[in-house]
């Protein structure tokens, strides 16, 4: 029997317009944590796959469980919906949509947040999230724009070669901090671009980022590529990066 204290939850939904995007605007659900006041400030966690955090991650609930049961500070979420079908061309960096997406993202979305929510509006207090090329993407933003992102939390995420060159190519990344998680059952998954060996690919990218200096936790344990499996690891994640009042 789900409590009812964690029901009772304020999710507004936006709609953000862009001069980037084709279809000029792009919707959002923000999530406003139990108690919120304009008076004060709250850091951010930014979702890739928004409507998949919130339906299939249940993001709001955990946090508001993370909230009034572990005394974890408030926090604000946005989960930023995507067209499935335009996806990979947004999410993947050499997608063809992938470069308006991540101005989009960085120049409109980010502002339009911060000017109407009680957004704390410095970079640690910015979090970055996704799920499989979602995770990637949002460390791609963190790489184009390192004065906005400092963190990732990075669910299976889909780490592919170009993904891997573009890290390699990098600076010192002494200032990112990430979290890498990756379920030992993702060897041989199938993705729109092949069958991809994800454990392998998140090893290869968590030794990239260390060898450049960043921040990296990483675990591996059993898991699928699913939402079962990251839902599970939600609660760890957000503790990672929110801290106890």
């Amino acid at each position: 029997m789900t409590d009812e204290r964690y029901l009772k939850r304020t999710i507004v939904k936006e709609t953000v317009p862009s001069r980037y995007l084709p279809e000029q605007a792009r919707n959002l659900r923000i999530f406003l944590p139990p108690g919120y006041n304009e008076v004060l400030s709250y850091p951010v966690v930014y979702c890739q796959d928004g409507e998949d955090f919130f339906n299939f991650g249940r993001i709001a609930t955990t946090a508001t469980k993370l909230i009034l049961d572990e005394g974890l500070e408030p926090f604000i979420i946005v989960g930023v919906d995507v067209d499935k079908k335009l996806r990979t061309e947004e999410y993947a960096p050499d997608g063809e949509r992938h470069a308006n997406y991540i101005r989009f993202f960085a120049e409109e979305l980010i502002p339009f947040v911060e000017e109407r929510y009680s957004a704390r509006q410095n970079p640690e207090h910015r979090l970055l999230a996704g799920d499989s090329l979602g995770g990637s993407v949002s460390l791609h933003l963190a790489l184009a724009y390192p004065q906005l992102f400092t963190r990732v939390m990075s669910l299976s995420g889909a780490y592919y070669g170009v993904s891997q060159h573009i890290i390699s190519e990098a600076a010192d990344l002494s200032w990112l901090s990430i979290y890498m998680i990756v379920g030992l059952q993702e060897d041989a998954y199938e993705t729109d671009r092949g069958v991809f060996d994800f454990v392998a690919l998140n090893r290869n990218t968590r030794a990239l980022l260390e060898h450049k200096q960043a921040s990296v936790f990483y675990e591996e344990k059993d898991g699928k590529h699913q939402w079962g499996f990251w839902q599970k690891e939600l609660d760890k994640a957000l503790c990672y990066f929110i801290e106890v009042e």
